[in-house]
């Protein structure tokens, strides 16, 4: 958890780089992403340095053992004057970035062709790195910054990351916009995914989904048993269940695909400073066609989970789409197409949570209702959680869903909740509520698990229906074959029902004496005043 102290450093720190021209928030987290690579290069190679000189065995190292190669390190230039580091920085260490990405590719490279793979694919994504700080005084005070921050500390460091990336405040021209950490962190719960799954992303953007798994994960899997240091700084925890799984969580579990590479940048940065150095963020359009050749293996019966906000407008050019998609719904329309490109993305058994905009519940179109007839007939749609308007404010106001679904099977009823309140007010603002009725997001997680449990016991129809059957309450299920018969619309208005107080009002005739009465007072009031002139 950050302290008071170190958001206030990067919030100066935000200030000196908008009074020193660079005010795109992107372009800010970029920068500081850059310098933070760097600083991180410098700490794996002195740990890389550390254990060479306990063990007397090579290392592969990244950096060249030569006065220029090590004149690349952080700590041998983050001291230099501005100028002097501004020149360093644009002329040699950010073109050393860009030769990262292509030593990875490079098979004949041995060692440190090694060393970089274990970066994952961010040294791919750095060759176009550049540097936008001109002024001289915001980049040393950027350096000298970075330089502080507790990156030793597996904790801390992907708080960092997550509070510069929450002061992204602009949506991007396709659509791209942050999804509020709050309700991440409630669609995982929802899902609760295991350190064996494999997850992805398919629009993976600053790749929040992701990130917050692995704190999810962190949670869930470290016990209370206590915590300590190693030589190198890093923080352990005693009780720390994820060990057996960490070749796995490093190196298959995550999946993140966006065609931005600003995204692929940031996004990969974001996940290297949650402790996952080899997550597969990868450059692709999800729904391209071209991903049955890039990667054919990922496209179809790969994924255990898939966590989503895919982009909600835009109109795909169909020759460009990918033809298997196309086959499960016909539209250009990117929500649908992504909800079908999800199903097939997906093992047998593996599970969704993907927030859609309304009008996936409702459209009339062939496509609306041919992909609600999927979802329900040869897949298991198990939840809906509809939130309110403002959820997603001030980037849009349009009404969303969270749907919840397992590849396979089908549909033999649908649970809903009527999530009215997120903990935040639903203005452009989003300021923080408190007090009772202001976040609805524990109940429906409650009431989810509560249901769920019922589902894998076995409960009956009737026993299900008697703890979820009251469509007047937040929550309730609906059978599929009511669902079929409404065309599969799959709107909580449609289902809800709306229970009117009945309001009880005086006979007309007692009403009209009253105001009489109270005509006759006035009349009374004007008399007296009248004699007093």
């Amino acid at each position: 958890m950050l302290t008071g102290q170190l958001r206030n450093d990067i919030d100066k720190l935000w200030e000196k780089f908008w009074t020193g021209g660079i005010t795109n928030p992107l372009t800010v987290i970029e920068q500081i992403s850059y310098l933070m690579f760097a600083r991180m290069l410098d700490m794996q190679e002195e740990v890389a340095e550390r254990k060479a000189a306990r063990t007397g065995k090579p290392f592969d190292r990244l950096f060249p053992d030569t006065s220029d190669g090590q004149l690349l390190r952080w700590k041998n230039f983050h001291h230099m004057s501005g100028k002097e580091l501004h020149k360093h920085l644009k002329n040699n260490v950010y073109p050393y970035f860009a030769s990262l990405g292509q030593h990875s590719e490079d098979e004949g490279l041995g060692t440190e062709g090694t060393a970089v793979q274990a970066l994952g694919h961010i040294g791919e994504y750095m060759q176009d790195a550049d540097l936008e700080i001109k002024n001289e005084s915001v980049l040393v005070s950027a350096v000298e910054m970075v330089n502080n921050l507790p990156l030793t500390q597996s904790d801390v460091k992907g708080d960092i990351y997550e509070y510069l990336l929450s002061k992204l405040t602009t949506a991007g021209i396709n659509g791209q916009f942050r999804t509020p950490r709050h309700i991440i962190d409630a669609m995982i719960e929802l899902i609760d995914p295991q350190p064996t799954d494999v997850i992805c992303d398919p629009s993976c953007g600053t790749a929040g989904f992701l990130a917050r798994t692995m704190e999810y994960l962190n949670k869930k899997y470290s016990s209370d048993a206590g915590t300590f240091t190693d030589e190198d700084g890093n923080l352990h925890y005693t009780g720390d269940l994820l060990e057996p799984y960490r070749e796995h969580i490093n190196k298959q579990m995550y999946w993140g695909f966006d065609f931005d590479t600003t995204m692929l940048r940031v996004s990969s940065m974001n996940m290297m400073l949650h402790g996952v150095n080899g997550a597969n963020v990868l450059y692709q359009d999800s729904l391209n066609k071209s991903i049955k050749e890039h990667y054919p293996e990922q496209e179809e019966e790969f994924f255990d989970i898939v966590l989503a906000n895919p982009p909600f407008k835009g109109s795909l050019d169909e020759t460009n789409t990918n033809p298997d998609v196309l086959g499960v719904v016909k539209t250009k329309k990117t929500e649908l197409l992504f909800v079908a490109h999800i199903l097939r993305s997906l093992k047998l058994g593996g599970r969704a949570a993907v927030i859609v905009p309304d009008g996936v519940l409702f459209g009339s179109s062939n496509a609306h209702q041919q992909l609600r007839k999927e979802l329900i007939e040869n897949n298991q749609l198990e939840g809906i959680v509809s939130l309110p308007s403002g959820v997603f404010k001030p980037y849009a106001g349009v009404s969303t869903a969270i749907l919840i679904f397992t590849r396979g099977g089908s549909t033999e009823r649908v649970w809903f909740y009527d999530l009215l309140a997120d903990g935040l007010s639903l203005d452009d603002k989003r300021t923080e509520l408190k007090g009772e009725g202001t976040n609805d997001l524990p109940d429906a997680i409650a009431q989810w698990k509560q249901y769920r449990g019922l589902v894998e016991s076995n409960a009956s129809a009737e026993e299900i229906e008697q703890g979820f059957g009251d469509k007047a309450q937040k929550s309730f299920v609906v059978d599929a074959k009511n669902i079929a018969d409404n065309k599969f619309d799959l709107s909580i208005n449609r289902y809800k029902e709306v229970v009117y107080e009945e309001e009880e009002y005086e006979d007309p005739k007692v009403i009209l004496q009253r105001l009489k009465g109270l005509e006759r007072e006035i009349l009374a009031d004007l008399d007296e005043l009248e004699g007093m002139l």
